[in-house]
C-alpha cells in the first residue's frame, strides 16, 4: 500500500512541474487534463503526507519513552504516544478508501430517466413522486434539476420524464437509484382500501462530454415533425419536433419540449450522447462484473432495488437489506441516509477486492 501511495505523491509533484511547463500552460487540453489529474489525487497525497509527519512524531515519542524522566513528563509523552496512535490507524483507514479506483463518471452531470412501469396510472403517479422526490434532493444539496422532456399524464403523473441535473459529485450519489423502484399502496381510486403494487423504473446516465464520445455527422439521421400534446392534439403548427436515431446502435431519441427545432435538437443530442456513452460504459463492465459482482451496482435496470411501503412508512433497499421507518421524510428528498449506506457498503466491497489483490 506504501509503495502505491509514494507513487501517487510522486506524480502530483511530476504535474505540479508539468502545470507550470509553459508548454502545457499554452495547451488548454493538457492543462485541462493535468489539472483534473492532480485535483483527484490531491487529497490522497495531504493524508498521505500528514500520515507520514504522524509516523515520525509516533518513532520520536517512543524514543523518549525509553529515556529517564519524571513523572509529569513520562505522562505527556504517554498521552501524546496515545493519541498519535490513534491519529495513525485513522490515517491508515482513510488511505485505504481513499487508494480504492475512482469512478472517472463521479464528478459529472446525471440525465435522469424515470418511466412509469408495471401498474398503468398508479405507476405513472410513482414516477411523478420519485422525481419530486430526486429534484427535492437536487436542491437540498444545491445542484439544478431541468426537465428536458416529460410525457404527462392527465392525473398528476409521468409516463416518461427525463431530467437533467447538474451539481458537484451529482452521478457519484445517484448512480446507486439505477434499477426498478417499487411502491405499495392504497391509490387514490381503489374505494376498497385494498393495497396495490406498482413499479417504476429509474436510468441515471453520467452527462457525456463531446471530448468523451466521437459521433459522426453521418451516423445520425435526424426527423423533423410538428409537436403533439396529451392525445395528439397539435401543439404547434411548425415542425418543431426532432427525432434523432444513431445508426450504429439504433438508440433513437425523440424531442419536442422546445418550440424550437434548434433547441430540441441540442437536447435531443445531450440525452442521445448519454445514452450512447452509457451503451458503451455497460458492455465495458460486463466482463468486469462477470468476475466481481458489486452488491450495489449500477448495471441491470430491471432490477427492484427498493420498495416504498406507504401504510407501514417503510422504505427497503433490497441490495444491501437495509430497511428505514421514514418514508414520508425520505419523498421529500432526505435521502442522504439510504445513498450513504450505499456508498459505505461499496467501498467496503471495493476495499476488501483491493485488499484481495495486495
Amino acid at each position: 500500500m506504501y509503495d502505491r501511495l509514494q507513487a501517487v505523491e510522486d506524480r502530483y509533484d511530476e504535474l505540479n512541474e508539468l502545470l507550470s511547463d509553459p508548454n502545457v500552460v499554452s495547451d488548454a487540453k493538457k492543462l485541462r487534463d493535468y489539472s483534473k489529474e492532480q485535483s483527484g489525487i490531491t487529497e490522497t497525497v495531504e493524508t498521505y503526507r500528514e500520515y507520514k509527519e504522524v509516523t515520525a512524531g509516533l518513532a520520536e515519542t517512543r524514543e523518549m519513552m525509553n529515556e529517564k524522566l519524571d513523572d509529569d513528563m513520562k505522562e505527556m509523552v504517554k498521552e501524546e504516544f496515545n493519541e498519535l496512535t490513534a491519529k495513525k490507524a485513522e490515517l491508515e483507514e482513510r488511505l485505504k478508501i481513499l487508494l480504492v479506483p475512482k469512478d472517472p463518471n463521479d464528478d459529472k452531470n446525471v440525465i435522469m430517466e424515470i418511466r412509469g412501469a408495471a401498474g398503468g396510472d398508479e405507476a405513472a403517479l410513482f414516477a411523478g413522486d420519485l422525481f419530486r422526490m430526486y429534484s427535492r434532493y437536487a436542491e437540498s444539496r444545491g445542484w439544478k434539476a431541468e426537465v428536458m422532456e416529460a410525457n404527462a399524464t392527465g392525473i398528476g403523473g409521468y409516463k416518461e420524464i427525463i431530467v437533467l441535473i447538474n451539481g458537484a459529485g451529482a452521478y457519484s450519489r445517484l448512480k446507486y437509484e439505477n434499477g426498478a423502484h417499487r411502491v405499495q399502496r392504497v391509490p387514490e381510486t381503489e374505494s376498497g382500501g385494498r393495497i396495490h403494487t406498482s413499479t417504476a423504473t429509474v436510468a441515471i446516465l453520467p452527462e457525456a462530454e463531446d471530448v468523451e464520445i466521437d459521433i459522426k455527422d453521418n451516423e445520425i439521421r435526424t426527423d423533423t415533425f410538428a409537436s403533439s400534446g396529451a392525445g395528439g392534439q397539435s401543439v404547434n403548427t411548425t415542425m418543431s419536433a426532432v427525432r434523432l436515431t444513431h445508426i450504429p446502435t439504433g438508440i433513437v431519441v425523440s424531442m419536442q419540449d422546445e418550440r424550437s427545432q434548434i433547441k430540441n435538437k441540442e437536447k435531443a443530442m445531450k440525452i442521445l450522447r448519454a445514452r450512447i456513452f452509457d451503451k458503451f460504459e455497460r458492455e465495458a463492465r460486463e466482463e468486469y462484473d462477470t468476475h466481481r459482482k458489486s452488491a450495489v451496482g449500477t448495471g441491470d435496470r430491471s432490477e427492484r432495488i427498493r420498495t416504498y411501503n406507504y401504510p407501514q412508512n417503510r422504505v427497503t433497499d433490497h441490495r444491501i437489506g437495509l430497511t428505514i421507518q421514514k418514508l414520508d421524510q425520505i419523498m421529500e428528498g432526505k435521502l442522504d441516509e439510504v445513498i450513504d449506506a450505499l456508498i459505505m457498503e461499496d467501498q467496503t466491497s471495493k476495499l476488501d477486492h483491493l485488499s484481495d489483490g495486495m
